[in-house]
Formats: C-alpha cells, sequence, structure tokens
C-alpha cells in the first residue's frame, strides 16, 4: 500500500479523535448538559476507539484489491465470522432499544427479542450457502444471475440503501443518546463524533477492518451483558419468578407488563411486525455481505449456527436487562428528571429516555466503572454496526451500480474501491442528518422499520430469484419496486413518522408496520408480472435456471477466496 493513502488514514485517524477531544473539552467548559463527567467511560470510549483505529490501520495496509476491500479476501473462518456476524446483528437496537422496549412495555418487547432470532433458521437453510455459491460482493450478484443486470442491479441497490437509511437512523440516534448522556454534550455534536468515526473506519480499512471491530464488540458486548444479568438475577436469588414479580409490583401499567399489548395493540400490527422481524434478516444487505467473507458454503453454513447461539442468548439476556431495569430503576429517583414537586414519570422520565435503561442498570449493579465500561461497549456496538451498514451502501453504489451499470464492467479495481470510498464519507455525512431529523425515534422500533423494507424489496427478489424458475427480469423489477415503494410510502403515512415526527394531526395508514400488505404486493407482483412477461429475454432466463439451480447447490464455478 502506498503512503498516500495511510498518510490519509493518520489525517483521518488524527480528526476523529480531534473531535473527540473537543468534545470533551467542550463539556468540561460548560456546554454539556449540567452532568458530571463519567471518566471510566471516557477511558474506555477512547481506548476503544485507539484499538479499533489501529486495526483499521493494519487492515489498510493489507487491503489490495476489491475482493479485500468488500470480502476480506474470502479469508475469514466459520467462527470468526459467526462471531462478527453475531457483532453485525446485536446492535445497538438490540441491546439498548429492546431494552427499553421492555423497561417501557415489559412482555411486548419479547416480540422483538424473538422475531429477531427466529430470521436466523431462515438463512440457515434456504439462503447462506446458496448466497456463497452464487455471489461475489453483494447479494445483487445473486439476484441478477441469471436475470438481466441492469435493472436488477438498480432494485438491488435502490433496496440495499432504502434499508441502510432506516437501519443508520436507529444506530445514529442510539450512538447520539448515549454519548450526550455519557459526555453531557449537545446530542448534534455527539451524532457528529459517530460518523466521523464511521466514515474512517470504512473508507480505510474496508471489510477486514469491519470483521474484526464487529468480532471484538461481540465479545465485549456478550460478556457485559452476561454480568448485567447475572447481578439482576443474583439479587433474586436467581430465581426469574420474584424479579417478575418485583416487576410487576414497581412497575405503573402492573400486571399488564407480563401480556402483549402495550406495545403492539392489535393482531394486524403484531403479525406484520413478526413478518418484518422474521423475513427482513434474509434481506438485510450488511447481514448478507458477510456470507462472501469466508473460503465456501461449509463456511456459511457453519458461521450461521455460530451465530444464531450467540444471538440466541444475547436476546435472553435483554429479556433480564430490560426487567431488572424496571426493578433497579424505576424506585431511584436519581436516575430521573424530577418536577419541581419532586415527582417524577416512571417510564418517560428516564435521563436520556428509555434507550438509556440498561445503561442506567449498568450503573445500579456495577457502579461507575461498571457504566463506563457499558458505555463504552455500547458505543462499540452501534460503532460497529454503523461500519458493516456504511460498507454495505458504499458497495451497493461502486459495484452494484457504478462499476456493472454505469461503466458496465469496463473499471479497474482501484476504480471502483474509489468510488466506494468516496461513497461512505457521503453516505457518513446524509447519516448524521438523518439521525439529527430523526432524534426522539425509539431505535428498535426505526431498525423494525428497516427490517419492514428488507423483507418487502430485498428477500422476496432473492428468495423468488433462487427457487422459482420461473422469475423473470419484468417480474423481479415490477414486484420488487411495488414492494419497496409500499413499504416506504406505508411508513412515512403511518403514525410514528406521519404524526410523531412531521406533526400532522392523524395517520392515513392506521398500522406502524407495513410488512403484512408490503410483502403481499412484492410476491403477489413477482410472481403476475413474471407470469405475463412472454418475451423472448423471458424465456433465456427460465432456461438458465438449471445452471443456476447447479451452482447453487454445488458451489462449482463459485468464486473462491483471495487469501494473501
Amino acid at each position: 500500500m502506498s503512503a498516500a493513502p495511510v498518510r490519509r488514514l493518520a489525517a483521518g485517524a488524527a480528526l476523529a479523535i480531534g473531535l473527540g477531544a473537543a468534545a470533551t473539552a467542550w463539556a468540561q467548559t460548560g456546554g454539556g448538559a449540567g452532568r458530571g463527567l463519567n471518566w471510566p467511560a471516557i477511558i474506555m470510549f477512547f481506548l476503544f476507539v485507539l484499538a479499533t483505529l489501529g486495526i483499521t490501520y493494519r487492515a489498510a495496509i493489507q487491503t489490495r484489491s476489491a475482493a479485500d476491500f468488500y470480502a476480506a479476501g474470502g479469508g475469514i473462518t466459520g467462527f470468526q465470522n459467526g462471531l462478527a456476524i453475531a457483532g453485525d446483528y446485536m446492535s445497538a437496537a438490540s441491546f439498548l432499544g429492546i431494552s427499553g422496549l421492555v423497561f417501557a412495555s415489559g412482555f411486548d418487547g419479547l416480540i422483538y427479542s424473538i422475531g429477531f432470532l427466529v430470521g436466523w433458521p431462515i438463512i440457515m437453510f434456504l439462503i447462506a450457502e446458496r448466497l456463497r455459491n452464487l455471489g461475489k460482493f453483494t447479494f445483487s450478484d445473486v439476484a441478477s444471475f441469471r436475470l438481466e443486470q441492469t435493472p436488477i442491479r438498480i432494485l438491488s441497490a435502490t433496496g440495499t440503501l432504502v434499508v441502510v437509511a432506516f437501519y443508520l437512523i436507529a444506530q445514529m440516534v442510539g450512538a447520539g443518546k448515549l454519548i450526550e448522556l455519557l459526555f453531557g454534550m449537545q446530542y448534534l455534536y455527539a451524532v457528529i463524533i459517530v460518523g466521523a468515526l464511521m466514515i474512517v473506519y470504512v473508507a480505510f480499512g474496508g471489510m477486514k477492518a469491519t470483521t474484526w471491530v464487529q468480532i471484538i464488540k461481540a465479545c465485549l458486548l456478550l460478556g457485559g451483558a452476561t454480568f448485567m444479568a447475572l447481578a439482576v438475577l443474583w439479587r433474586y436469588g436467581f430465581n426469574p419468578e420474584a424479579m417478575f414479580a418485583d416487576a410487576v409490583a414497581t412497575h405503573p401499567r402492573g400486571q399488564s407488563i407480563m401480556a402483549p399489548g402495550n406495545f403492539v395493540a392489535d393482531p394486524v400490527s403484531t403479525i406484520s411486525l413478526g413478518l418484518a422481524l422474521m423475513f427482513g434478516t434474509a434481506g438485510l444487505p450488511h447481514i448478507l455481505m458477510r456470507f462472501f467473507t469466508v473460503s465456501d458454503a461449509q463456511a456459511a453454513r457453519k458461521s450461521v449456527f455460530y451465530a444464531t447461539g450467540f444471538i440466541a442468548y444475547f436476546y435472553i439476556l435483554t429479556f433480564i436487562i430490560g426487567f431488572g431495569a424496571i426493578t433497579f430503576l424505576m424506585t431511584e429517583p436519581g436516575y430521573y428528571r424530577l418536577a419541581a414537586d419532586g415527582t417524577y414519570n416512571r417510564i418517560s422520565g428516564l435521563l436520556g429516555g428509555t434507550n438509556m435503561a440498561a445503561v442506567h442498570l449498568a450503573n445500579a449493579v456495577g457502579g461507575s466503572l461498571f457504566l463506563g465500561f457499558i458505555s463504552a461497549v455500547a458505543f462499540a456496538t452501534i460503532l460497529a454496526v454503523v461500519a458493516g451498514l456504511t460498507l454495505a451502501g458504499a458497495s451497493a453504489v461502486s459495484h452494484d451500480l457504478y462499476a456493472s451499470v454505469i461503466a458496465r464492467g469496463r473499471v479497474s479495481e482501484q476504480r471502483e474501491v474509489a468510488i466506494s470510498k468516496a461513497s461512505a464519507i457521503i453516505i457518513g455525512i446524509v447519516a448524521i442528518a438523518l439521525g439529527y431529523i430523526f432524534e426522539n425515534q425509539n431505535v428498535a422500533f426505526m431498525v423494525g422499520l428497516a427490517f419492514s423494507v428488507a423483507a418487502s424489496c430485498n428477500f422476496p427478489v432473492l428468495l423468488m430469484s433462487v427457487f422459482w424458475k420461473g422469475t423473470t427480469t419484468q417480474g423481479a423489477l415490477i414486484g420488487g419496486f411495488l414492494g419497496l415503494v409500499s413499504a416506504v410510502v406505508m411508513v412515512v403515512l403511518s403514525k410514528a413518522v406521519w404524526v410523531t415526527t412531521f406533526g400532522f394531526a392523524a395517520a392515513i395508514f392506521p398500522y406502524d408496520n407495513p410488512a403484512l400488505f408490503s410483502m403481499t404486493i412484492a410476491f403477489g407482483g413477482i410472481w403476475l408480472f413474471s407470469k405475463l412477461d412472454a418475451s423472448e429475454r423471458a424465456g433465456r432466463e427460465k432456461q438458465a435456471f438449471d445452471a443456476q439451480f447447479v451452482r447453487s447447490e454445488t458451489g462449482i464455478g463459485s468464486a473462491a477466496a483471495h487469501v494473501h
């Protein structure tokens, strides 16, 4: 690697650290919200940032080709990739959002936990092996394997960028709130710091740096969450029944927190949310990209096996942490914004909002030192996920749109990677803006919307192109866009955006989650318009299915690893 990229990395690292140092100094001089600085958290925060910048520097030196940048050269083992997938998937929405949902609504938070988890058997048995055998860098490679490249790649890239945008909002909000609480600084400055670090990781380190940041973060998060859950259960003699009874007695909603209905009130919303979480996982571009980092289909299957185990264990912990936050925090006024008469709202009055329930619980069970550790881990969680998301979005622009559609394959690897790095910078700036605009949204809810779009566009196109011989370019294109547009329009017209964010009096679409409707539109559209397609091209695409099927099942002809 030449000296220029290393100098740019050093400059980017200096900028990121400088931003953090300036923010700390600014908070000390009175710019913050008036709460004292948590020095253990700040020290651990900077240690993590320095360690990950070191990883990024090493990865930047080793990244010599497009395969290295997009897929870490295909040299990640099944176990390593399983940990990295878990690190990518156990996001701020999971750790902060689900524990916050359980804290506020009780049982309904479990819908998210279970929904996020049950998508993995679908990936394991339907997607992982075939994805690795058919693709190279992105899932668009798979969807367009026998279909026409240009329209399918435009559709896939559009779906990827919309999903990345929704998902990034959740991560940026979580990061901003966390640093706001940690440093006592303004939300906007907190979001800018996260965006700057994210750009440095992706633009210089590529998939190799992103993978190792995710692995380290997964280990730290699993360790910290395990300690928190054990500390909560220790208080009740490891008797969950006693913990639940105390939570019911403490929570303002009483017995209702042990039954569904506080957050998702009607059957249609529940089914729609469940479908989004179950099938959206198999359409998340930053997760699907991870299957190209391993050497073969067997390693891809092992990745999912390990990831499912880590993720299942983690979601059990988040449920315990959420109920623990109820019992530890709701009787302690020190964790709340107090009214003039000393009263406080036990749900909405929590400092930093309900998304910060897990962070406050860390302070309650382990003091300021453990609070510092969990805060740093939560921040690491966010950085790892936004790096993966940004890489997925940048790859959609550079590999799917620029290299395959605009340049039609006539582009050097160096030019393609340069376009990807520039895209990462632009996506980072957009993420900062979106994170600022959607400051007050629940992060788990925003991720639920990302899953809805993934389940309504990416997943139907991917599944039908691989498994149904009758799928044609016309069917996939029209059905996919119908699913994408309907999902986005329904989300915008729902109460969460139309009323809460835009301030209109009433929602036009009555449900918060559109997946039940938009998935039906997508699958129906793909089937109908493929059936109506009697063109010569459609005939060729159907004939090409057998060759695609053989390669998807055997891996004969698939891209090999590029380990140096």
